[in-house]
């Protein structure tokens, strides 16, 4: 049995995404998570289409299924994402993640992952408006505002970012709902604490974790830097 994805509870989640870690030890690099005591791991799919670069598919997903208990976020950054959803939900994952801006039809696709067993996410390129996820709050667990340009690791926190994370925050809690507000791209000690005090409570870090000398030391000083 895995750790199905928790409601959000008022605490920040640290989410390392293994797209950072060497690809040669994606089995340990999970581990290492779990001894950080991170809250889930996301798995970055990349098409070479929506965004300028490949990564992962549902048999790496599949495979780290069978070596830990953390929830499993396939953050699908494709094109057609809904032609995935079973695939992914085959190989394991407990939340998938599409774009507004590569759905065909993004409540179809989240009605499906849904109805498919897993937790629904919905990210937003950072050029799309916050506003266009209102409509769809009722049908996602995870809303993922992305603070850099998707499709490849290690840029720069968009200085917008704090703003758009702030509306999201308001969106939210706004309709009353439990859903998690996921910030992706540029997150390490320097800018940790803006995206928390912005209002996100899930933290995806990449480099910031597998780029250090102790990448679990890294997940806890992550979380407590986003406490300050």
């Amino acid at each position: 049995m895995t750790n199905a994805l928790p409601p959000p509870k008022g605490k920040v989640a640290i989410v390392p995404s293994i797209l950072s870690a060497d690809m040669a030890e994606l089995g340990k690099a999970v581990k290492t998570a779990e001894r950080g005591g991170a809250d889930w791991v996301q798995v970055d799919v990349m098409d070479g289409h929506f965004v300028p670069n490949l990564s992962f598919g549902p048999g790496v997903v599949a495979s780290l299924r069978k070596r830990t208990k953390l929830a499993l976020d396939a953050h699908l950054m494709i094109t057609s994402p809904e032609n995935f959803i079973a695939p992914f939900a085959k190989a394991g994952a407990d939340l998938v993640t599409v774009h507004y801006e590569a759905a065909r039809n993004p409540l179809a696709a989240l009605k499906k992952i849904r109805a498919a067993g897993m937790k629904a996410g919905l990210a937003l390129k950072p050029d799309t408006p916050v506003g266009r996820a209102r409509k769809y709050l009722a049908h996602i667990d995870l809303l993922l505002i992305m603070t850099v340009y998707p499709g490849f690791g290690g840029q720069d926190f968009l200085p917008q970012s704090p703003e758009r994370i702030s509306q999201a925050r308001h969106m939210i809690d706004a309709s009353g709902k439990k859903i998690w507000l996921q910030v992706d791209g540029g997150i390490h000690a320097k800018t940790v604490a803006i995206a928390a005090g912005a209002g996100a409570d899930s933290l995806v870090a990449g480099s910031a974790v597998y780029g250090a000398e102790n990448p679990a030391g890294a997940i806890t000083f992550l979380r407590k830097l986003s406490q300050q």
